[in-house]
């Protein structure tokens, strides 16, 4: 395996773990950055992000193994 792609599986598993992150403290974030008024769709927001997210690293790693 080369460096590159050594460096690459890092950084994307980086990314779906930043995403993974997002989905779990949703609502932790959402407490420190909105009102009371915009928690609820926030944490939906940030938690359809971190998916995306969480989804998009996780096929760069995919696709960089195979």
């Amino acid at each position: 395996m080369e460096i590159g792609n050594v460096v690459i599986l890092i950084v994307s598993s980086l990314i779906a773990l930043l995403g993974t992150v997002m989905v779990y403290d949703a609502r932790r974030i959402t407490r420190k950055l909105f009102s009371f008024g915009d928690q609820n769709d926030a944490s939906m927001g940030l938690k359809m992000l971190g998916f995306i997210i969480a989804m998009i690293g996780a096929l760069i790693f995919y696709f960089t193994i195979q």
